[in-house]
């Protein structure tokens, strides 16, 4: 299986991301991801059921609206 990183970078992968995937595809700890989730500043989330997942379109969107914010600033 491809790692997240090159999933996103060569399309969506087939399926949602969980916390632990967009820990590693940025680099930070899974703490981190919850804490952006509590303060609602991270890529945005959903629940099925009790799991949270993220659509790869939306990470994707998120990352790029943090970078041009950061090349602007």
């Amino acid at each position: 299986m491809a790692s997240v990183t090159t999933a996103l970078r060569a399309g969506l992968p087939d399926r949602y991301l969980t916390p632990d995937d967009i820990a590693r595809l940025f680099g930070v700890p899974l703490e981190t991801v919850y804490a952006w989730r509590k303060k609602r500043t991270g890529p945005p989330g959903f629940r099925v059921g009790k799991h949270l997942r993220y659509d790869p379109a939306a990470v994707r969107d998120w990352a790029a609206e943090r970078m041009a914010t950061d090349t602007a600033a």
